[in-house]
């Protein structure tokens, strides 16, 4: 089965920079299509950034010029860079995945695989 784990979240100041990864185990992972989103207790998920099996990059405008994502097809891993973290950027960080070779897509209904989520705080 498909797994999914998130590591990398943690408690920092404004401005402060996290890069948080994800791994992806039991489908090939150059064909998926990954992506990061975040939820703050009642609110709904929301898009941060995906990128598809060809690179291509969508972030949400949040974020765009702070956050940058990546993949590394060798190492089956999904990266969330964020510099100039900013207190509402405190959120669960999730990755998810989708066995589809190019979606680019900030929509949490388009993904199947999900990992448990990881935990950024920022705050002075």
């Amino acid at each position: 089965q498909v797994r999914v784990m998130e590591s990398g979240g943690d408690s920092v100041q404004p401005g402060a920079s996290l890069r948080l990864s994800c791994v992806v185990r039991g489908y090939p992972y150059s064909r998926m299509s990954l992506a990061w989103f975040r939820q703050i207790p009642g609110s709904e998920r929301e898009g941060v950034a995906s990128i598809d099996s060809a690179e291509e990059i969508t972030y949400a405008d949040s974020v765009k010029g702070r956050f940058t994502i990546s993949r590394d097809n060798a190492k089956k891993t999904l990266y969330l860079q964020m510099d100039s973290l900013k207190p509402e950027d405190t959120a669960m960080y999730y990755c998810a995945a989708v066995a589809r070779l190019s979606l680019q897509s900030l929509e949490s209904s388009q993904y199947l695989y999900w990992g448990q989520g990881t935990q950024v705080t920022v705050s002075s």
